[in-house]
């Protein structure tokens, strides 16, 4: 298949873009349409003539883009420059692999819609990893660095092609293999009441705060700067922040300009954007559209999970007091209220249905791991349990762990000692397995 590339420098930086066609339909490659597969090399200018092991970065969601190189971020990437030539893959339907839009999605029924998107899991991703790698990179092995989602991507990785593999850094994504989408959930509620009782903790008056602004989505229509009502239920799903490492500050800040000056009955015009920013879907649609299907196990819809649950959870009914946050969950009414999600409601209702899953995970062949695997779980994860990471590590062989508390989810972006820790960890297991 056809590629294309094209390199310039970036401040100490080498920057090598490739774009690739991949068949959209993995399990029917002959008699699928194509698309496009980017990737972004990233090498210091100084040794772009070594022979660096490759490092594969795969980023977090479902639906997201990989990271945009600047000088000195992310922390990770800096140290990882020292040592490894780095690729970032724009995972299917996100950046600039055939990003997957409204426009886009709109022309195709539910069911057409729903079968498209099936076709962007983690399964789909790994065949387009190994498919870089073998013409780009001509076979050599990667290092992976799976962060969240990715780590899930990882052990997808490891299930379908660990021959492509040296070794895997995943931070906090080692994703639970058997757990259904409730079971999933049942923990992380838990975990995201515990994020709001530490945001309580840290600042109490802002309770206060939180319920005006209750009131005043209660007693009157409010409007977002793109014309969206912003509901009371949606509110509260800014708590999705709560779990990163700035996420409980963030979430102070923004409450402290919830009101206009002196005026504390009008929600004032900066807090309504920046509510907007963090609750619209604009710029990673995918994230919210197949949330729930990367838990999709064989011959079980996963029948909006998160919202059957969070009904079990009274925590979190909008009556509370004081109101609770919700966390990474996608509800059903997101792609009612939520105009750069009403396109895809038809799809991801039809999603929510679905029922023939093929597996991600071949336990077996987990069991018998020979990649080295090194990963960072959180221990106040609020989006990847720690429960389910610590059960999973047992299941994957050769996998060793760095259990910690002194960082959030996001670990990795916040400091580069995650990183450098887990390169110490796999240096301790002997290193990457050699070609």
């Amino acid at each position: 298949m056809n590629a294309i590339s094209q390199q310039y420098n970036m401040k100490g930086m080498l920057i090598t873009n490739h774009e690739l066609e991949v068949p959209l339909d993995w399990k029917a490659p002959n008699n699928s349409p194509s698309i496009t597969l980017f990737a972004r090399e990233v090498v210091d200018v100084n040794r772009a003539d070594d022979e660096l092991p490759l490092l594969l970065f795969l980023q977090g969601g479902p639906g997201g883009k990989s990271p945009r190189p600047m000088p000195g971020s992310p922390s990770w990437m800096v140290e990882a420059l020292k040592t490894h030539r780095i690729i970032l893959i724009d995972q299917r339907g996100t950046g600039r692999s055939s990003r997957i839009d409204a426009n886009l999605i709109s022309k195709l029924s539910a069911e057409e819609g729903r079968d498209y998107l099936l076709k962007f899991r983690a399964d789909s991703i790994v065949a387009d990893c190994e498919h870089l790698r073998k013409t780009i990179y001509g076979g050599r092995l990667f290092e992976t660095l799976g962060q969240s989602y990715g780590g899930f991507i990882t052990l997808a990785y490891l299930s379908q092609a660990p021959e492509g593999l040296a070794a895997c850094y995943v931070t906090g994504g080692l994703a639970g293999l058997e757990e259904s989408a409730q079971e999933i959930y049942q923990l992380t509620y838990q975990h995201v009441i515990d994020k709001n009782q530490d945001y309580y903790a840290r600042y109490p008056e802002d309770a206060k705060v939180l319920a005006k602004v209750a009131q005043c989505l209660t007693n009157e229509k409010v409007l977002l700067p793109d014309g969206d009502q912003l509901t009371l239920e949606r509110f509260q799903s800014i708590g999705i922040l709560l779990g990163m490492g700035p996420g409980i500050d963030q979430v102070h800040w923004l409450i402290d300009e919830a009101f206009a000056g002196s005026d504390k009955t009008r929600l004032s015009d900066v807090f309504l954007e920046q509510v907007m920013n963090i609750t619209s879907y604009h710029e990673a649609p995918l994230f919210a559209v197949i949330h729930e299907s990367i838990y999709g196990r064989p011959n079980e819809s996963t029948s909006w999970a998160a919202q059957q649950l969070r009904e079990q959870f009274s925590e979190f009914d909008v009556s509370h007091s004081p109101l609770m946050l919700t966390g990474e969950m996608i509800y059903p009414w997101m792609f009612e209220q939520i105009a750069s999600l009403r396109p895809f409601s038809g799809a991801a209702n039809a999603l929510a249905n679905y029922r023939d899953y093929t597996p991600l995970y071949d336990l077996e062949k987990l069991s018998k791991n020979k990649v080295p695997v090194v990963a960072a779980v959180y221990h106040n994860d609020m989006y990847v349990p720690r429960e389910l990471s610590l059960k999973t590590a047992k299941q994957v062989a050769n996998t060793q762990i760095w259990l910690t508390n002194s960082y959030e989810h996001d670990g990795v972006r916040q400091s580069p000692e995650v990183f450098c820790k887990l390169r110490e960890l796999l240096s301790d297991q002997g290193g990457p397995l050699k070609p």
